[in-house]
């Protein structure tokens, strides 16, 4: 049996604050609140209990979804605080009964958007104005304590009970979602030695110890830890920009036609080949008169086309990583005017100080690195119809191959290439490095070159001979150079591919966020994968049963 049939059917990750089981958020002028409150059968899937404030995927939708009604519907909001809704417990990580009962692949799918969601709380800090801080009032584990991590900062209750830690290694065999372990030492900079004390102890680290290890900011005493908070998170806002005065955009429900072999949007379509393994995405321009100042912006709202389309792009992606495993290639297509797309790009460039246009530059720069990120073969196809042209050259600068259509005989049916100043650093990959900066390993001879370029209109053989694309094919070899790259890429092992494309992808720069990628990719991938954690008398299995792990001691 496959892992695609023991998976559930489908995991919508469309949701809102009318749906949610598990978060509060509520908005007190300038300060959210996010507040956790589990409910124990709340899970995604049946068989495990959500106890003491413990997630699994369906928590972390809705925090992602939290997560952006605080960016745009509450433009006022410029701090938030993490908390939970449960007495002395703030929460005990990732439910370890569904990691017991979950596939291989579900297993690595929900550390990646937890991770994912957890980096958007950074990205929004750093490019939004938005500060974070973890409200820890009681016993913080495992990825309860990643969650506090990701905030700028950490208060602990000093209640002599509560306390950080990160117990994976001891208690279940694994690492500490990877993203917890890498924060620990590249955000924190707690000491190796403490962070090695702190990451294979089950007890935890408590008062002012945690303080003194860097695992915390700040110990309060429960009198005084609701003042203190509230005191701090205003603190943290002072120096936002975030307006007070201003509408924000309401999400509304992104709509989707789902089909057996077909994801549909409004300005994207998905479309599956089941016996080529391949989905093609195409993304479609802008169509009609679009906003071309803030006035129209903020008239169009939630349908203005770079936060529409993102939007939809975003879910795309979650819905075929999730529930299309064997889907191993995506082609990548773009479809219509691409000046529409270059005069979209030109107004969002010339507004990008004002809070709606950052937080969809926002937006579009975490959907491309979500892209990035996804453990699936892209390639670019540019063809007549095609709109590759500044924000949607993005996507085949983030393809493991691009092939571009040459017809010198009939250049005005030729498909055209554009580039942009959003290609040149606005969005960048999870390293902070532009996927030009990548394609040319930041030389500045190839970067100059495509920069003076900007305002051309580039056929397949210039775009060739500046290295934006990989192939030219004429007309006459397209159809078979495109199908034989696709069954050649359909008979690889889809493990190595995982593996090659991670290295390839990001083959330069590392940051914090590279490595929890490339550990979850590589070290937690294969640990999931052995017998000392998901054997019969691996961690994972035997927790809670009172039986004690058996271990292979041989050390691979």
């Amino acid at each position: 049996m496959t892992e695609t049939a023991t998976a559930p059917a489908s995991v919508d990750y469309r949701t809102d604050p009318t749906q949610y089981r598990h978060w509060k958020l509520s908005v007190d002028g300038a300060v959210a609140r996010l507040s956790l409150d589990i409910a124990e059968d709340g899970g995604i899937r049946p068989g495990y209990k959500l106890k003491l404030n413990s997630y699994d995927l369906g928590v972390d939708i809705e925090l992602a979804d939290a997560l952006n009604r605080v960016r745009f519907e509450h433009p006022e909001v410029r701090s938030v605080v993490v908390t939970s809704a449960k007495d002395r417990i703030f929460c005990s990580g990732a439910n370890i009964f569904m990691l017991g009962v979950s596939s291989h692949s579900w297993k690595v799918n929900f550390c990646k958007f937890t991770n994912e969601t957890r980096n958007g709380i950074e990205d929004t800090s750093k490019h939004s104005g938005i500060k974070f801080l973890a409200a820890v009032n009681g016993a913080c584990a495992g990825g309860g304590y990643e969650l506090a991590l990701a905030c700028d900062e950490i208060y602990l209750v000093d209640d002599r009970s509560s306390s950080v830690s990160l117990p994976e290694v001891p208690l279940l065999g694994v690492l500490p979602g990877t993203g917890g372990l890498t924060r620990v030492t590249d955000k924190r900079h707690v000491r190796h030695d403490l962070a090695d004390i702190f990451c294979t102890s089950v007890e935890g680290v408590r008062g002012q110890r945690a303080v003194d290890w860097r695992l915390v900011d700040k110990v309060v005493k429960p009198a005084q830890f609701a003042a203190s908070v509230q005191q701090r998170a205003v603190e943290l806002g002072e120096k936002s920009d975030r307006p007070a005065g201003a509408k924000g955009v309401p999400l509304a429900r992104i709509e989707r036609e789902d089909s057996e072999n077909s994801l549909r949007y409004k300005h994207v379509q998905v479309e599956i080949d089941r016996s080529g393994r391949s989905a093609t995405f195409t993304i479609h321009a802008p169509v009609g008169a679009q906003p071309t100042d803030i006035a129209s912006i903020e008239a169009a709202g939630g349908s203005w086309w770079p936060f529409a389309m993102a939007r939809e792009l975003d879910d795309a992606i979650l819905c075929m990583r999730t529930n299309e495993l064997n889907i191993g290639t995506w082609v990548l297509k773009t479809k219509g005017d691409p000046a529409a797309v270059l005069a979209s790009d030109a107004t969002m460039l010339a507004n990008e100080g004002h809070w709606f246009v950052r937080e969809t530059i926002g937006l579009l720069r975490r959907t491309l690195a979500r892209l990035d990120v996804s453990s699936r073969s892209l390639f670019a196809l540019i063809d007549s119809d095609s709109c590759f042209a500044g924000t949607l050259a993005e996507l085949a600068f983030s393809a493991d191959r691009a092939y571009m259509l040459a017809l010198p005989d009939d250049p005005e049916h030729a498909p055209k290439l554009s580039l942009n100043e959003l290609n040149f650093g606005k969005l960048p990959m999870v390293n902070d490095q532009s996927r030009l900066q990548r394609r040319f390993y930041e030389e500045e001879a190839p970067l100059a070159a495509a920069r003076a370029a900007i305002g051309s209109e580039l056929d397949a053989d210039e775009a060739l001979k500046l290295g934006l694309v990989t192939m030219a094919p004429d007309d006459i070899d397209w159809a078979d150079e495109i199908r034989i790259a696709m069954e050649e890429r359909a008979a690889m092992s889809p493990d190595s591919l995982t593996g090659l494309e991670a290295n390839l992808r990001f083959s330069q720069r590392e940051n914090m966020n590279t490595r929890i990628f490339g550990r979850l990719t590589a070290w937690q991938n294969w640990i999931f994968n052995r017998p000392n954690a998901v054997g019969e008398k691996g961690a994972l299995k035997v927790y809670g049963t009172g039986e004690k792990a058996g271990f292979d001691l041989n050390r691979v």
